[in-house]
């Protein structure tokens, strides 16, 4: 199947811009806005792209959103317009915007427009280009099977375990470690990855992609990898198609080369962020919350062509930003029926100090399931939500009145739960230089074992304090011994 699938072939940006060719002429700007008028024979559709010919210092393109009438376009800049005058010349590019695709773009760093912006060379003038704009796979072409993908990380494993060729979000509010576990999963994942990896940061700070970038040097992958960015300081409408110019990276070496990709986003609310200001900018009037009308629909557009074919996979990991920590906000609440995997995070946890601030008994995944993982994996982890939940149940009587007055059954669940809390945290690799703990990578086999130990009440005599930050069961014994030998 040719890259070119959309019903008209997009063509190349032009090589030499001539004004004098240009049907079309600016008739207003307002920031992102452009008005453009062109004759009515030549009026470009839809999510086409149109370049303004102007004198500034970069190629200037948009994208059409609407039709205000038979001669003029509405359009949403990519780029700054700062300098852009009316009557400035402007064109069709004959289809919708296009990215850079195959082998040219694994190891660098692009912008919305397939632009490089990591100092280096820029992308071979016959680098083949892909339209953004394209459906996702019919069903009939679809992969429906799922396959278990360990991460290391023991509570995601045993309690909302990702799959190879699924969807899975982080989804947490400010500050409680939603970037740090992406970029934890990024270590350990690409690592172990022998397919293609695509990051998209969206409306992300400069520093993170920075970050980022160099962890990737550092750890030997970031020749099979292509990252994607649209920084928080660009125009919407950078931020709003970005996510799309990585998909169809992904797409293309799904497609056209067989090869599995893992596709990370971080941040999918600001992908939404950026819709809503540009259907603000274009006038429309808001929905719930003052989300755009087409919520729904954009996040569709974005999520389902995240799809596996029987040639190749396409793995997803997603962060999401909760504002307030408001999970019932109508963009969070939308992400969450497209994902197999939802990975909530705790700001009361994360207060605690437990990390990853995992929350178990909010976090889900569809393969946690007795058919997919076996029984006995389904069986312990029904076992500890159970008891971590009767704990919650019991913390306001222990705040009130102290664990002396809970009966002995009762205390010795508490003390369990609290131990199961604490084995399910777990040092990360790329927070080594900031605690001083060096990060553990734990077999799910490992992460089974210990927790049935602990319920078991192997555990119960050892001090709490050996099961906070470590490993196995094993390394949990050994710092208990070596706490009493003290």
């Amino acid at each position: 199947m040719s890259v070119q699938t959309s019903a008209r072939p997009p063509a190349d940006p032009p090589a030499a811009p001539d004004s004098d060719s240009a049907p079309g002429r600016v008739v207003a700007v307002r920031g992102s806005v452009i008005d453009i008028r062109f004759p009515e024979t030549a009026l470009p559709p839809l999510f086409d792209a149109v370049e303004i010919l102007w004198d500034g210092p970069e190629r200037l393109v948009a994208e059409v959103q609407s039709h205000l009438d038979a001669a003029t376009v509405r359009a949403i800049a990519l780029q700054g317009t700062s300098g852009l005058r009316r009557g400035a010349p402007a064109r069709s590019t004959g289809g919708p915007l296009t990215a850079p695709v195959g082998e040219a773009v694994l190891g660098r760093l692009i912008d919305v427009m397939g632009l490089a912006r990591d100092d280096g060379p820029e992308l071979p003038p016959d680098t083949p280009r892909a339209p953004i704009h394209r459906p996702p796979p019919p069903l009939a072409r679809r992969s429906p099977r799922r396959d278990l993908m360990e991460t290391g990380i023991k509570v995601i494993d045993l309690l909302a375990p990702l799959a190879r060729g699924g969807k899975a979000a982080m989804f947490g509010g400010a500050g409680v470690g939603k970037t740090v576990l992406v970029m934890e999963l990024i270590r350990k994942m690409v690592e172990r990855h022998t397919g293609i990896s695509v990051f998209a940061g969206i409306g992300e700070r400069s520093r993170e992609g920075q970050e980022l970038w160099e962890e990737m040097k550092r750890s030997g992958v970031l020749g099979r990898t292509a990252l994607v960015f649209g920084q928080m300081n660009e125009p919407p409408g950078a931020r709003w198609r970005v996510g799309l110019t990585a998909l169809t990276i992904a797409e293309h070496f799904r497609d056209e080369e067989h090869r599995d990709v893992l596709l990370l986003m971080d941040n999918v609310f600001r992908f939404v962020q950026a819709g809503a200001e540009v259907s603000g900018l274009l006038g429309r009037l808001p929905s719930r919350v003052g989300y755009q009308p087409t919520l729904a629909s954009e996040i569709a557009e974005l999520e389902e062509r995240v799809a596996s074919t029987p040639g190749a996979v396409v793995t997803a990991i997603q962060a999401v930003y909760v504002p307030a920590d408001d999970f019932t906000d109508p963009a969070v609440a939308e992400l969450f029926s497209h994902l197999d995997s939802s990975i909530v995070l705790s700001r009361a946890m994360a207060a605690e100090g437990l990390y990853p601030a995992v929350d178990p008994l909010s976090s889900t995944s569809s393969l946690l399931d007795p058919l997919v993982v076996g029984e006995a994996h389904y069986r312990l982890a029904e076992d500890v939500r159970k008891t971590i939940a009767h704990y919650r149940e019991l913390q306001d009587v222990i705040a009130l009145l102290g664990m002396e007055e809970l009966s002995a059954a009762d205390r010795l669940a508490v003390g369990r739960a609290r131990r199961l809390q604490r084995f399910l945290t777990q040092p990360f690799l790329v927070t080594e230089a900031f605690t001083g703990h060096g990060g553990v990578s734990v077999p799910l086999e490992e992460t089974l074992k210990g927790c049935r130990a602990i319920l078991d009440g192997e555990g119960d005599d050892w001090a709490e304090s050996a099961f906070f930050m470590t490993g196995t069961l094993d390394q949990v014994r050994d710092r208990d011994r070596a706490g009493r030998v003290e």
